[in-house]
């Protein structure tokens, strides 16, 4: 089975994918959508065409997606809830899986403790994926981490995920 985590932004997108596959986990890859355009509504447009394509190359089953928290900062966190809904629409166009989760529960999942820093985030990412001194972005990091704890709640059962839309 393969997994995409999402790590959703307004112009950093991090993507992160995995297999799971007779209970083990392997890396494919991950990185950062790639937005060129400056304007609002040409970032969201950027972030579909991207997302569309990682779609039709790695053909996940499922989608693991941060839940939107309150953000200080009111038009940033409006502007994330934007790109998460076109991210999502994609998704249920695509006809995955879906899996929200919160990074309070991503983080305690993977680490232990609801509240670590993205040093210890990374190094559990890492350590699960068989790539001890993992190097890669915050973001990428943040969604492998969405990933992994999708692969560990229950997957083998669609009744787990949430089917937003069936075509």
């Amino acid at each position: 089975m393969t997994i995409m985590g999402i790590d959703p932004g307004t112009r950093r997108v991090g993507y992160g994918i995995i297999k799971k596959e007779r209970g083990e986990l392997r890396f494919v890859r991950a990185g950062l959508l790639k937005i060129k355009s400056r304007e609002e509504y040409g970032a969201l447009f950027d972030i579909k065409r991207e997302f569309d394509r990682l779609i039709r190359l790695w053909r996940p089953s499922v989608l693991a997606i941060e839940k939107i928290y309150f953000s200080k900062n009111q038009k940033t966190g409006l502007q994330v809830a934007e790109a998460r809904g076109v991210i999502l629409l994609a998704a249920v166009e695509h006809g995955l899986l879906i899996r929200e989760y919160a990074p309070n529960e991503v983080k305690l999942g993977l680490t232990g403790y609801g509240f670590a820093d993205k040093k210890a985030v990374v190094k559990m990412v890492g350590l699960l994926l068989q790539k001890p001194g993992f190097k890669i972005i915050d973001d990428a990091s943040d969604a492998l981490a969405l990933a992994i704890i999708a692969s560990q709640r229950g997957l083998d059962n669609p009744k787990n995920c949430h089917i937003l839309f069936q075509k």
